[in-house]
């Protein structure tokens, strides 16, 4: 990885994209739809987990500095988006973590650290409180956990950037691709009721827990971040600073030197 590479309006992430991931991938079928996945390497397992209206080659950065550090990586495509199916019924955290899970299952893989980003971070937690024998430890990178935790929306050059690249690659990589304002629309009603975890559901939380935030996020308060590390037991607050919350694809170093700390603080 480019120690130098920054993006920070995301415009070679509009242009471009990231790195392409490796090759391979394989769809499971979950109640006929087709979800899909892909494993690369060997090692102790990590689930990385994107954000809403993207897909897995959103972290292209992070794959091969996983790889690297001697990780096994497991990458999935929600349902609705990138190249996974989508019968057209309401999307939920549980839904996707349950998606999650039965891929790893299908893997045999009975254990694994998650790395969530936004809406993977939600699913990732949600993953951690339906089966935490299941989950080594939760990386919560810019999510919420209940509606006050969420800024005002304001469009900016940069979330524009990142929209392009979403429906370029919905375009390219969809089975459906003229679903993207269905799926976006679908995802945004999912996002305004859910999650909706009380502080002592959050007490609940039985496995490590990092709280990654971004100084600029544009959607999260720092403040809600600070309150879930707070609040989950045991639970780290981790500060990207200079960062937005697109910072996997706007200083890759950055994030991935905080996903790095976080797994050596895990028992895998």
């Amino acid at each position: 990885m480019d120690r130098t590479f920054r993006d920070d309006g995301l415009e070679a992430f509009a242009e471009d994209g990231p790195p392409a991931l490796p090759a391979g991938g394989a769809v499971l079928d979950r109640d006929r739809v087709d979800v899909w996945y892909a494993s690369y390497g060997a090692g102790p397992v990590v689930m990385l987990l994107h954000g809403g209206m993207g897909n897995s080659t959103n972290f292209g950065h992070q794959v091969p500095a996983l790889l690297a550090a001697g990780f096994r990586v497991v990458v999935m495509d929600s349902r609705g988006q990138g190249r996974s199916g989508w019968d057209g019924t309401p999307f939920s955290y549980a839904q996707f973590a349950g998606d999650a899970l039965a891929i790893l299952d299908g893997l045999g893989i009975s254990r694994a650290a998650v790395v969530g980003w936004s809406d993977g971070a939600c699913t990732g937690l949600a993953m951690a409180k339906a089966a935490p024998e299941r989950v080594a430890g939760v990386f919560y990178f810019a999510c919420n956990v209940d509606a006050t935790g969420s800024l005002p929306f304001v469009m900016t050059d940069t979330i524009g950037n990142c929209l392009t690249r979403h429906q370029k690659d919905y375009a390219a990589l969809s089975p459906r691709p003229e679903r993207f304002e269905e799926m976006s629309v679908a995802l945004q009603v999912m996002q305004g009721s859910q999650p909706n975890y009380s502080a002592e559901d959050l007490q609940t939380i039985a496995v490590p827990v990092t709280v990654a935030q971004a100084e600029r996020d544009e959607f999260i308060r720092v403040e809600h971040a600070r309150y879930i590390a707070d609040t989950v037991p045991g639970a780290e607050f981790v500060l990207l600073e200079d960062v937005s919350h697109f910072a996997p694809v706007q200083r890759p170093e950055v994030f991935n030197g905080a996903v790095l700390d976080f797994l050596k603080g895990l028992t895998l």
